[in-house]
């Protein structure tokens, strides 16, 4: 089978690489990749690049993430998000393709303290939260066969990440402030990345069409608060040396930014895993698993 991956060069993008593998010839690009005809930013090329793979999975985890910057920029935003999507999706439609693409909590409005299921009702705060339902919605109009996976607080140990900068500035200052009101679920690239191989291995040897949106994170929850907390607690159990002393909680409000944030990025994974058959791990144990290899 003949794998197109686009966005290879994100923290996701990278882990599908490897995850992808054991299901065929993975074809990677990025934006910058002479392979493709025109980049996200230009989506009408991208037909041309799949017209030349010819791939039975197109795999898309190439998105514009900057969610502030987004706010300045929404027509970037909207190619990117929702039109680049929209034309892989009409490809995946016309030759029979599977098409897997990830979204966001950020398509909530983030009220409640509920875990929300992939049928609860949207309301995006921000251009970013915008332009990746629109995407979502491009998608299933499309009539491909498609898996929409979304999930939240993505992170790698590859490149920068919230703990990373957390145990830097650990490093550096007696005292921390982190926001305490937002809650969700630090996810792995990798857990994505392998979760992502498994779904498609099942979803394309199924006689019943598994098409949909499936949310998927980490179990459990926490606040970034708590994130920073049991990061640096790991740290020092490891034998890291820190100068922080105290880690104040603080509201959302104490850092404004541009674009707003869900307060609630819960999400209910109980669709993947009856779907599916899969277990998730604790968020815990993938931040575990990523301090381990950075440290």
């Amino acid at each position: 089978m003949k794998i197109l991956l686009l966005g290879k060069g994100g923290q996701v993008g990278w882990e599908l690489q490897r995850a992808l593998a054991v299901l065929g010839e993975v074809v990677a690009l990025d934006h910058d990749s002479a392979e493709l005809h025109g980049d996200f930013s230009r989506p009408e090329g991208l037909a041309a690049t799949v017209a030349a793979v010819r791939p039975a999975l197109i795999v898309n985890a190439a998105a514009h993430t900057a969610v502030d910057k987004a706010e300045s920029e929404p027509e970037l935003a909207r190619a990117i998000n929702a039109t680049a999507p929209a034309v892989l999706a009409r490809c995946a439609a016309e030759t029979g393709a599977w098409l897997v693409h990830y979204s966001t909590d950020y398509v909530f409005d983030g009220s409640g303290d509920a875990a929300r299921d992939e049928d609860a009702a949207t309301g995006p705060l921000s251009v970013y939260g915008q332009t990746k339902l629109e995407g979502e919605e491009l998608i299933r109009a499309s009539g491909c066969r498609h898996l929409i996976l979304r999930t939240s607080w993505v992170y790698a140990a590859r490149g920068g990440n919230f703990a990373k900068t957390m145990l830097r500035l650990a490093a550096e200052r007696e005292r921390l402030t982190v926001i305490d009101d937002q809650i969700g679920a630090p996810t792995g690239a990798d857990l994505l990345a392998d979760l992502t191989a498994q779904m498609v291995r099942t979803a394309m040897g199924s006689e019943i069409d598994l098409s949909g949106v499936y949310h998927a994170v980490a179990a459990g929850e926490t606040s970034w608060h708590g994130y920073a907390s049991f990061v640096i607690e790991q740290a020092r159990q490891r034998g890291r040396e820190l100068k922080v002393q105290a880690i104040d909680a603080v509201p959302t409000s104490a850092f404004p930014t541009p674009a707003r944030r869900p307060h609630n990025s819960r999400l209910s994974t109980t669709k993947l895993q009856q779907v599916f058959g899969l277990r998730l791990p604790s968020w815990q144990q993938g931040v575990e698993r990523m301090l381990t290899e950075i440290l």
